[in-house]
């Protein structure tokens, strides 16, 4: 669950910290319940808020059905990560963040939702200073390491995060247009990435889509065109 598709489709906004923690828990809850058994990955944000924020985001996304969420190392007025001028916090509000995640797991009985570290601080920090911040994150206990796509923008820089993070499983975001090259599901698996996300992979063809049929309707005066045979009846079942 994109935090950028998320305040863009409940919102019709971009993703300029404008959406809240009801939104994401709103969101995450609907499309968890859509199919249990599929393990349901989203954004968290900051964890929109300190430490005890932090443990209730958790609480909610995992008492939500979500498999795993990760938590970021922006401000709280953040920015969506592919912006240019985000401000990053201390690495010792980064950490504590992910301290207050792993604890509020441990106090939820049974639970074993994965918790993402991710840092944007490569754009404005350098490499270096990213990779540090993730390996201090898996210390404070992260599943998964997740340096944010801008910092990442080449095969070498994703062999050596993935070198130097290892054994701790990588997490590759992919979204066109952003500084990390088109990679595919295969040379991911190549590099060595264990999670691959496409957070946008749903939300602009619908953009697209929407455009195109709104455009068919103005153009033909019918949505004969534009609906290609898909009835009510099937419209409902696809739901």
């Amino acid at each position: 669950m994109s935090g950028a598709a998320t305040t863009a489709s409940m919102l019709g906004q971009p993703d300029l910290a404008i959406a809240t923690q009801n939104d994401y828990i709103q969101n995450a809850t609907m499309i968890a319940g859509l199919s249990p058994e599929t393990p349901l990955i989203c954004d968290a944000d900051t964890g929109f808020g300190g430490p005890v924020m932090v443990a209730r985001t958790v609480t909610a996304f995992a008492r939500a059905g979500v498999a795993g969420l990760h938590i970021e190392d922006q401000v709280q007025s953040k920015l969506c990560g592919h912006l240019l001028d985000k401000q990053i916090v201390p690495v010792s509000e980064f950490i504590a963040r992910i301290r207050a995640a792993v604890a509020a797991r441990a106090r939820l009985p049974g639970c074993d939702i994965v918790l993402i570290a991710r840092t944007d601080a490569a754009q404005s920090l350098g490499l270096d200073e990213a990779l540090d911040r993730l390996k201090l994150a898996i210390e404070a206990g992260a599943d998964v390491a997740f340096l944010l796509i801008e910092g990442v923008r080449s095969r070498e820089e994703l062999a050596r995060t993935i070198k130097e993070l290892s054994p701790t499983p990588v997490l590759l975001n992919i979204v066109h247009g952003g500084s990390t090259p088109d990679f595919t599901l295969e040379d991911a698996k190549v590099l060595g990435a264990k999670v691959v996300i496409f957070p946008l992979v749903t939300a602009v063809p619908a953009i697209h889509g929407i455009r195109a049929a709104l455009q068919s309707l103005k153009s033909s005066g019918s949505d004969v065109q534009s609906a290609m045979g898909m009835s009510p009846k099937h419209f409902f079942q696809v739901m």
